[in-house]
């Protein structure tokens, strides 16, 4: 009787055990996007909700260590260049799959260089790669031979680039998504349909299984991924919920893990015994500015975008409006990045009101009078309303101008502002790399960037060219000390409004990192629940 009640409870255990494991399910992170990324294919991304997801489901020949910044290993495992530092060798990883189960080799990494640097795929970012012998010369169709761009596989697990001047951050482009390898032969075969979850092909730590429009991408772990037993979480439910408050409801109702926290939950958050806990803070990598279309009357004035950005007080809208210890900007690389110019040097334009009203009359506009109708536009979101509502009060208070206020959806706003950009329009930069030379030259110079407001200045131009092909790190710190006088203050292309701090809330269940540059490492985040 003992013997059968013993088989009778051991077979319960069993059940029970058996039943815990199948409704378990799978180690699931709920993060939202914010937005619907415009694409998934490294060549065409310009945009971080783009890059995020890109960043799972691509590897690139290096990657950043997400606490020192240091440039490691990914698909390469060592790289040199040569004396001269013209010439830099990738050595690559000999155990990379794509999901097909072809081998990924340098000759993919050749043809993603190329493809990028091709205009025929009018990538958005090519830009970048222009360091590279060629590049510049191939994407503006000065030279129609993609082979003459300096990127060559010396054979199937290495490979070189040429470039035009020593660039010791070259590392650092290396590893970018433009930059990345991608399947030559799936692309051929399915066109502008290759990043269907039924088509597309990739080598990261997760794979895409769905992509409903508008709504969620779902990733999960590749199994074939090189360091698979390392990533723990195991479906991604990727949303693209665009108004933070919504996030925060479902943040609290147990829906998302980590979110962004909307303005005007910070104070209830701070004093929330338990949320407080959960909140994190912490300086970021980003500048938050307000371009002004250089071209477009009255801002084609240098005075009057002088007068425009006097009149923002920028200390009181961070004190409050965003409330995230953010710090006020009046230049535009952030701390942290070679080349940022600290406040001590007086460089840029300030609060000053007085100033701001003078601008505005010497212009022709005293007090605001005979200016034409001015647009101020920023991409769908809350929070990029209450700062724009808050910038608005400003420029009527100081200036005694009436702006008009519109928003448009992420991917369509990415395009009006590099086709027909408003008089004044919101943008933020984050880095691709530590170096100036990725805020300054690649986000401004006439020709070698996107130049979003229509802006060009000779000198500028010349001296940040002259700043990317010096050696010397004391004479590249004073060119872009120049440059951020001129774009700034003299010119006051754009007014820099604040450097970013990470404002998150995350459940204490999620032990995640906060990636510096690119998109977020979901392959290093742990769930403990």
């Amino acid at each position: 009787m003992k013997k059968n009640i013993l088989i009778l409870m051991l077979s319960l255990v069993l059940v029970i055990g058996t039943s815990l494991a199948v409704s378990a399910g799978p180690v699931t992170l709920n993060y939202n996007l914010g937005a619907e990324p415009p694409t998934l294919d490294p060549t065409l991304a310009s945009d971080t909700t783009s890059v995020d997801v890109i960043e799972q489901l691509f590897l690139g020949l290096t990657d950043y260590n997400d606490e020192t910044m240091e440039v490691i290993p990914e698909l390469a495992t060592s790289w040199e260049c040569s004396e001269d530092g013209l010439v830099w060798a990738f050595h690559m990883r000999k155990d990379v799959k794509w999901s097909d189960g072809r081998p990924v080799t340098a000759h993919d990494v050749e043809y993603g260089v190329k493809r990028t640097c091709d205009p025929a795929n009018a990538s958005d970012y090519a830009y970048v790669l222009y360091i590279i012998k060629g590049a510049e010369e191939v994407n503006t169709g000065k030279v129609t031979d993609l082979n003459y761009v300096g990127v060559k596989a010396i054979d199937d697990y290495t490979v070189q680039f040429a470039l035009n001047n020593p660039a010791g951050y070259f590392p650092s482009i290396a590893g970018m998504w433009v930059a990345r390898p991608i399947p030559r032969w799936t692309i051929e075969k399915y066109g502008d349909k290759w990043t269907d979850p039924e088509n597309i092909v990739t080598n990261g730590p997760y794979l895409l299984k769905e992509w409903k429009h508008e709504d969620e991408i779902v990733l999960e772990k590749n199994p074939d991924y090189y360091d698979a037993d390392k990533v723990q979480i195991e479906k991604i439910h990727c949303l693209m919920i665009v108004e933070d408050s919504t996030a925060m409801a479902m943040y609290e109702d147990g829906k998302l893990d980590s979110v962004n926290v909307p303005l005007e939950d910070l104070d209830r958050i701070k004093a929330d015994p338990v949320l407080s806990k959960e909140l994190f803070i912490a300086p970021r990598l980003c500048t938050y500015y307000y371009a002004f279309n250089n071209s477009k009357p009255p801002m084609d004035n240098p005075l009057v975008r002088k007068a425009f950005s006097a009149a923002i007080d920028r200390q009181s809208l961070i004190d409050y409006v965003t409330k995230g210890n953010q710090l006020p900007a009046t230049t535009f690389t952030c701390p942290g990045i070679f080349g940022h110019v600290p406040p001590s040097e007086g460089i840029g334009i300030g609060f000053d009101p007085e100033a701001a009203r003078k601008y505005l009359a010497d212009a022709g506009y005293p007090g605001g009078e005979g200016l034409p109708e001015i647009t101020l536009m920023f991409n769908t979101s809350e929070g990029h309303r209450k700062i724009a509502q808050a910038i608005q009060q400003m420029w009527k208070e100081h200036l005694g101008v009436e702006v008009n206020l519109t928003n448009q959806e992420w991917k369509v706003y990415l395009k009006s502002t590099l086709e027909d950009p408003p008089h004044i329009f919101r943008f933020g930069w984050c880095a691709d790399y530590p170096d100036a030379n990725n805020w300054l030259l690649e986000v401004f110079h006439s020709t070698l960037s996107p130049n979003r407001p229509k802006w060009h200045n000779e000198e500028y131009d010349r001296v940040t060219v002259e700043a990317a092909k010096e050696s010397d790190p004391a004479k590249r710190l004073e060119l872009y000390k120049r440059a951020e006088q001129i774009l700034c203050e003299e010119e006051a292309a754009i007014a820099p409004i604040y450097f970013y701090t990470w404002v998150r809330i995350t459940k204490p269940y999620l032990k995640r990192t906060y990636a510096p540059m690119g998109g977020e490492h979901f392959r290093d985040w742990r769930i403990t629940k």
